[in-house]
């Protein structure tokens, strides 16, 4: 039999071509079948050129991508969208010149073409999965800016705003709220920016002023301000006003906000509270949960943390707050290569986690790794500017590495840049009492930093160390005794211990220890002093326990999450995580 002549997939009699049954399967969600049925065609079109139109090409390559989009291939999606995109070139080229009356039904065919504009930003968004920023902000960067929506503009932001270009993403924020006034996190990013509240606010009077029920929106930004200032006590305080009014209460966004803010404030029992608040109203609440972690570990709290991981990991392993939250638990458990490991697989879901950044620092720093970990607390810096706890992480690493001056330096100027409050002056007088010249001005700034806020942890710790070292303990317990008055803290439990063994009060010391322990089973400070209190009791059994201490010890050597063959087991995942 002679070979049946091929004919292009244009039926005459008006029936859909199969072209159009794959822009429907598309349109319908139907991914796995389009990519399969796509690319039996494309490859139909390769082996036949005339078999297809141009325009029915191009929607095939488009199509086709779109489905690899979907199952997150995306360098094949680059490749076919650059392919629809060279093939929709040339067909611009053939049909420059449309007779008015053209054929009526090349019309529909036309207006269902898939946007040029739209491909490219999911070329961009392939980019942007892939790490390769730079090539993103290039193709967006090609779209005529009367061409660019408001998706397109805010991708711009975002992208502009991590490189640095941070007038191009002014910009770009601008536009969005232009085009759409209510894009709250538009004005985030703008207030992020150092754009005043005024300024903001402005760009959104007169939508406020148009619709009901909108009063809040300008005193929401003026918080935000505040926030980005690093006005804490004005932005808590704005937040609780909202977050009081009925229409916004029990909102879970204001609760994590705020719950934030007075983590920044060091004030870490409200910040828990808040925490708690807002994931029992949303049980399947992320954002956030990574400081919450953070918080219950630094309490010694690690089976809540333990099971805070499994829950997060349960809801998403996509985001980084599970990771970190169990890497906080691996920090403070002591197993520093796999909190490395963790850390860098939440870095690796999410570079701008701050609380990613920070634990992979601490580790490293722990690890004994301190230039590497300097690298990434400046980055943490560089992320959230106003967050204290970044420059501490720095500061310690300065210390660690006996570059007192570098250190003295950078909190002379957090306590600039951030003013003088008790966080701000505890973190100089830290550095000060480093160098014997300066444990004059030490005490001073810890005097103000407690006038200020008596109960801040961290203050009482550094003036209790300064009055140990002046072995004035009587002041010292009277300083430890007015803090715990009205909160229980582990370390200040554990140093007022110390400071009744000074003066001779064994049996109150052994008291404190054991609520020191209760807080946190894990402290091994206050059950070594714990441990010393019982041998001095009792000298006659002295030598035995001290028996039983080494073998112990031999034991604590075979732990299986303790142990050196772990810590190389983690080592060899760091290579893969790109941890050099």
């Amino acid at each position: 039999l002679p070979p049946v002549p091929s004919r292009p997939f244009r039926p005459s009699d008006g029936s859909m071509s199969v072209v159009e049954h794959v822009r429907e399967m598309a349109a319908a969600g139907l991914h796995s079948n389009v990519r399969l049925l796509s690319g039996l065609l494309l490859t139909m079109s390769g082996n036949n050129p005339e078999l297809f139109s141009p325009s029915q090409k191009y929607q095939l390559l488009v199509y086709h991508a779109d489905s690899l989009f979907h199952d997150k291939e995306y360098r094949n999606a680059v490749s076919k969208y650059t392919m629809a995109l060279q093939q929709k070139k040339a067909l611009s080229k053939t049909s420059k010149v449309r007779p008015s009356t053209g054929n009526a039904a090349s019309t529909p065919q036309s207006q269902c073409l898939p946007s040029e504009i739209e491909v490219k930003y999911k070329m961009a968004e392939c980019y942007t999965m892939l790490k390769q920023d730079k090539d993103a902000i290039a193709i967006l960067d090609g779209i005529p800016s009367r061409q660019r929506t408001p998706k397109i503009n805010m991708m711009l932001a975002n992208l502009y705003k991590k490189a640095g270009q941070e007038r191009s993403s002014v910009t770009s924020y601008k536009e969005v709220l232009r085009q759409c006034p209510l894009a709250l996190d538009a004005i985030l990013g703008l207030l992020s920016l150092s754009v005043k509240g005024a300024e903001v606010a402005s760009m959104t009077i007169n939508i406020i002023q148009s619709i009901p029920n909108l009063d809040w929106l300008s005193v929401w930004i003026k918080a935000y301000a505040f926030v980005h200032t690093g006005d804490n006590t004005r932005a808590i305080n704005t937040i609780c006003s909202l977050e009081k009014k009925s229409l916004l209460r029990d909102n879970v966004d204001l609760l994590g906000s705020l719950a934030d803010l007075y983590f920044r404030a060091g004030d870490n029992k409200n910040s828990i509270l808040k925490f708690e608040q807002a994931q029992m109203l949303d049980p399947y609440l992320i954002k956030g949960m990574d400081v919450y972690g953070y918080l219950l570990a630094r309490e010694g709290r690690l089976e809540d943390v333990e099971n805070l991981g499994c829950r997060l990991f349960n809801i998403s392993d996509q985001h980084a707050e599970p990771w970190v939250v169990s890497g906080c638990h691996s920090f403070y458990s002591k197993r520093y290569s796999r909190a490395l490991y963790l850390g860098a697989k939440a870095i690796q879901l999410n570079s701008n986690s701050v609380q990613a950044l920070l634990l992979k620092g601490a580790a490293l720093r722990n690890m004994g790794r301190v230039q590497e970990a300097i690298i990434h607390f400046r980055e943490a810096i560089r992320l959230a500017p106003c967050r204290l706890d970044c420059y501490e992480g720095l500061i310690e690493c300065y210390l660690a590495s006996n570059s007192i001056r570098e250190a003295m330096v950078m909190a002379n100027n957090v306590y600039k840049t951030l003013g003088a409050n008790a966080q701000t002056l505890t973190l100089l007088a830290t550095v000060c009492l480093e160098d014997p010249v300066t444990q004059e001005k030490a005490k001073t700034l810890l005097d103000k930093a407690l006038t200020q806020r008596p109960d801040y942890i961290k203050a009482v710790v550094k003036k209790a160390e300064l009055l140990s070292r002046e072995q004035k303990y009587e002041d010292g317990i009277a300083l430890l005794r007015n803090a715990l008055a009205n909160q229980s803290d582990c370390v200040l439990h554990r140093i007022l211990g110390d400071f009744l063994v000074a003066v001779n009060e064994y049996q109150e010391a052994m008291d404190q220890y054991s609520i020191a322990l209760s807080l946190d089973p894990n402290d091994q400070k206050s059950l070594e002093g714990l441990q010393k209190m019982e041998k001095e009791e009792s000298p006659t059994d002295a030598t035995q326990e001290e028996d039983v201490d080494d073998m112990e010890g031999s034991g604590e050597e075979g732990d299986l999450e303790g142990s050196d063959s772990e810590a190389a087991q983690w080592a060899d995942q760091e290579q893969w995580f790109g941890m050099q």
